[in-house]
């Protein structure tokens, strides 16, 4: 036996995880370090990340730990929740996810590690799916035109209100609000008022139009159940002016009149209930829908109905240019992230249940509340309103809290609403023994069959006049996939025709699509999570609290913070609580006048826009020829602005891919002026381990979960935007009205809301958790150092065909690159464009395109690729490159070349072929393609034709068959 035997420790490999999750192995990692010129890893950080802003000592973290004690620690803190039967309500619902839906689409990474669908050829199965979902809120709400989804029900409204104020001719700066919205809605549209400006006018809806307001947001069903006809105060506000928002239930808009028919300008709400886990509070897709006359308008992002090269029928991204990305300040809104794989579950529930099985759901719901209302008023107790779909609120006098202790007792949670009266919500998964067992806690011995009898024969809880008449889903995709076989292989169909990261690398820059690994998922949908209402007793939700501080400790460590809040749920909503807590702070200290808000010039478009709905003033600051922010620039707009500056914004490493060696002297100057120094945290993955935000002089910073720490992207959400906050910060962060964010002796006690959830999409935190508890600090640090290594090698690599636009001090990028196509273009008239969709016959996507410079692209590879990954990547750059060589040559026509004509499909290759290029060059361009061919299902999309013929519905069947 050799005396060099491994140790057991050695053997037990409790880092293994890191070496799943990391894509180079050490040899693969000498070679790279080889083609750069590197002689180790340490070297190569130390001419990559200044030594000032270094960290002095190892991550505050535990070891790393193996894939399944991970997961039977998470598993003991998901075991403290006490999950019951909810009947809290509230815009929140118990459902059942179909199985064939959660395990194809919820649970499946060719659904989940998609990316948002800029390159719509590669990506027309979840183009279609939300189109699906698009059509089915147009067809419920009564509107003529769906967005693909916003973040939640709160922030839609949040979203009416300022979509309102952009139609609306009325001169008023007063909003309406409905009293019986949703509290957690009024939250967030309070904090959103506040900071535009607005006036709030609260009311009852029946008041509504007597007010002089630019726009009014009414609810239907109310908060309390009520079913009401809303079309007098609509009209009556509509008179006057305004732009009038309703928001709604999409289950009892099943049987109720819709927002449309009633005369409503919007319609927003949550699609929870349509097949999605309540999960602690998300994420969930909120709807959003209006009439055509505002889409230029409207929020989000919208499918729209185009053609491709051949005429045939392709869907794509609408009406881009209403994009932040583009806008900047001028945008509709900061929303970057939607929720496509939460949007792409409710469509496809919708798909699945058709027409008359979401009826017959529906009217299930309803009878079962009807003889929840009918035994409760026989035994004497008073119903708050005869009218009502799901929702029933009762007064229960000096009986409440022993009534609410009794049914908690037998296993259900009801909404207390005061101390005289509680509210049952009923919902998909409620039985007709939980009605039994109800009413046993309110002393009553129901017959449920004499009580369903009674309750069918005196028809529906709802006027007459407000029963929906007309016919819903009507489309032959809601009528046709209702067998599971028939499901199972449409939605195998869509997802052959996406790329995601289970087929290739996707080297988006400013995006880190790293590894999603499948045992940071599968905590997703355990039930003590997944079936969790956010507003469940405290004492109930102990393992999902315990598991939410445990991330925050984490994420401490990491940006060297002592405050993080949780309730941000994207990267945009991140932006908007960080610069939300730096106008708290300057307002606490007699400072509200502080509203410059300084940007550098190649920030992310979401940077202004968020700085805008912050009520603050854009100030550009230049950046130099080597793609640094101007230091003179930015010192003098500081003091030009001292009296007034309230923040710097700045991504570091900055958007051009580069550690800037001056960013301590940026903050430094910000401070000295008085301003707060907010850290853009989209580039994250090259700082964990290295250096941190508060290191480096920020005093607040978001963080993308869905980026840095493996939430995957979902096809375009969802995804997580958690703060950090300096201590002066941090009693400035979102409070929330009817769950508080921390104990009594919180800092921030009735301080608004920015998410509908107090922790924002929570069933997605134990991704995050899981990832940095199976990689520990020095994990962590490593894969960090990877990434820059795998983005030094691709720049190195490609240097030589396409010119590294810019680099840091000593010739280093950080862990992405930007390639400078405009030679190329100049040449050739060959464009960024054109080798995006090359790379698609390559079997990859593009990189990120003219961001944040017009005519580049900017690749980030992250530290999961291995060599392998990286080298086949590189040779389809080198080919493409090479294949604009022959146009240069004059071999090709620039007119008709494989650039200009990709991505090519199926349907080119059995077609007929006049091309001055082979087929084999087409679709098979380098031998090892073929190996794992990728067919884009459309040829090239035209963008233009789209927006000017928007159409933006499930498309009629035989527009297929022409």
């Amino acid at each position: 036996m050799s005396n060099n035997a491994p140790s057991l420790a050695a053997l037990e490999q409790r880092d293994a995880f890191v070496h799943r999750h990391i894509g180079p192995n050490a040899g693969e990692i000498e070679s790279m370090l080889s083609t750069i010129g590197a002689p180790d890893v340490e070297a190569l950080i130390a001419q990559t990340v200044p030594e000032d802003i270094r960290l002095r000592a190892p991550l505050a973290l535990e070891p790393a730990k193996p894939e399944h004690e991970a997961l039977a620690a998470l598993r003991v803190l998901a075991q403290r929740n006490v999950v019951k039967k909810s009947l809290i309500g509230m815009g929140y619902y118990g459902t059942h996810t179909p199985a064939v839906i959660l395990r194809n689409v919820m649970e499946n990474p060719g659904w989940y590690t998609a990316y948002t669908p800029y390159q719509a050829e590669i990506a027309q199965g979840r183009l279609e799916a939300l189109l699906n979902y698009q059509q089915m809120v147009v067809d419920l709400t009564g509107m003529e035109l769906a967005n693909a989804s916003l973040l939640d029900e709160a922030t839609a409204a949040a979203e009416a209100m300022t979509m309102a104020r952009r139609v609306s001719k009325s001169k008023s700066n007063a909003f309406f609000v409905d009293e019986a919205c949703f509290p957690q809605t009024i939250d967030v549209v309070r904090t959103r008022a506040g900071y535009f400006g607005f006036e709030l006018v609260f009311g009852p809806a029946s008041a509504a139009g007597e007010h002089e307001v630019f726009g009014a947001l009414l609810q239907y069903p109310d908060e309390h159940g009520a079913v009401t006809d809303l079309s007098g105060p609509i009209a009556g506000l509509k008179d006057k002016g305004a732009v009038v928002a309703v928001a709604t239930d999409l289950m009892a808009l099943m049987l109720l009149k819709s927002p449309g028919q009633l005369g409503a300008d919007i319609a927003l709400g949550s699609a929870q209930r349509f097949g999605v886990p309540m999960g602690f509070g998300g994420p969930h897709a909120a709807f959003f829908a209006c009439r055509e006359a505002f889409v230029r308008a409207m929020p989000g992002r919208i499918i729209g109905v185009s053609k491709d090269a051949r005429g045939k029928v392709a869907l794509r991204m609408a009406l881009q240019t209403r994009e932040q990305h583009i806008r900047r300040e001028k945008a509709n809104s900061n929303i970057c992230t939607s929720q496509v794989l939460l949007a792409n579950m409710a469509g496809l529930y919708a798909v699945y249940h058709g027409p008359q099985g979401l009826r017959t759901i529906a009217e299930r719901i309803h009878r079962l509340a009807g003889i929840l209302a009918r035994a409760l008023g026989n035994a004497g107790f008073e119903l708050v309103g005869q009218h009502f779909f799901d929702t029933l609120q009762v007064r229960t006098g000096e009986q409440t809290a022993a009534l609410l202790a009794a049914c908690e007792a037998a296993g259900y949670n009801l909404r207390r609403v005061s101390d005289e009266s509680l509210g049952l919500s009923v919902d998909e998964t409620t039985t007709a023994a939980d009605v039994r067992a109800l009413l046993a806690c309110f002393g009553i011995q129901a017959d449920i069959d004499t009580l369903d009898a009674e309750e069918a024969a005196a028809g529906p809880r709802v006027p007459a006049a407000l029963l929906r008449e007309d016919a819903v889903l009507t489309h032959p995709v809601f009528n046709t996939h209702h067998t599971e076989h028939e499901m199972l292989r449409y939605l195998k169909r869509l997802q052959n025709r996406d790329l995601a990261l289970d087929h290739s690398m996707i080297s988006l820059g400013s995006c880190t699509m790293k590894l999603n690994a499948t045992s940071e998922m599968i905590p997703v949908t355990w039930p003590e999570f997944a079936n969790m209402h956010p507003f469940a007793p405290i004492a109930q939700a102990r393992g999902y609290l315990e598991m939410i501080e445990g991330l925050a400790d984490y994420l401490r460590a990491v940006t060297g913070f002592p405050a993080i809040s949780m309730q941000p749920n994207s990267g945009a909503q991140g932006e908007y609580a960080g610069l939300v807590a730096i106008a708290r702070y300057h307002a606490s200290r007699g400072e509200a006048h502080r509203d410059v808000c300084l940007i550098p010039k190649s920030a992310h478009g979401t940077n202004p826009a968020t700085a805008q709905m912050c009520g603050m003033r854009v100030v550009v600051v230049a950046c130099d020829d080597n793609g640094n922010v101007d230091v003179e620039d930015l010192r003098a707009k500081a003091t030009q602005h001292a009296d007034k500056l309230a923040a710097l914004m700045i991504t570091y490493p900055s958007t051009h891919g580069v550690f800037e060696a001056s960013v301590r002297e940026i903050c430094r100057i910000v401070h000295e002026q008085g301003g707060q120094v907010y850290m853009d945290g989209a580039n994250l993955n090259a700082q964990v381990g290295l250096t941190s935000p508060a290191v480096i002089g920020a005093d607040v910073s978001h963080m993308n979960l869905h980026k840095t720490f493996c939430i995957p992207h979902g096809g375009g959400g969802p995804g997580m935007g958690p703060i950090g906050l300096a201590a002066h910060l941090a009693p400035f962060m979102a409070d929330h009205v009817v769950a508080p964010t921390g104990g009594e002796d919180r800092p921030n006690p009735g301080q608004g809301a920015v998410s509908a959830a107090p922790f924002g999409s929570a069933s997605i935190l134990p991704i995050s958790w899981m990832y940095i508890t199976m990689m520990g600090g020095e994990g962590l640090k490593r894969a960090t150092e990877v990434a820059i290594l795998n983005a030094n090698y691709l720049a190195t690599r490609l240097a030589e065909h396409y010119p590294v636009l810019y680099t840091g001090a000593k010739g280093r990028v950080a862990h992405e690159c930007i390639l400078d196509i405009r030679p190329i273009k100049a040449a050739t008239g060959i464009s960024e464009v054109d080798i995006a969709k090359r790379l698609m016959d390559y079997g990859f996507h593009a990189p990120t395109m003219s961001f944040p410079v017009p005519g580049t692209i900017m690749v980030e590879p992250t530290e999961s690729e291995d060599k392998a990954e990286l080298d086949r990547f590189v040779d389809a750059m080198v080919s493409i490159r090479q294949e604009i060589a022959r146009i240069e040559a004059g071999e090709w026509p620039r007119e008709d070349n494989p650039l200009v004509n990709a991505p090519h499909t199926q349907a080119d290759v059995i077609g007929d072929w006049e091309r001055p290029y082979t087929r084999e060059l087409a679709v098979f361009p380098l031998t090892w393609v073929a190996d794992n061919k990728f067919w884009p299902s459309v040829n090239r999309i035209d963008d233009v034709h789209g927006d000017r013929n928007l159409f933006c519905s499930c498309v009629p069947m035989d527009a297929y068959a022409e």
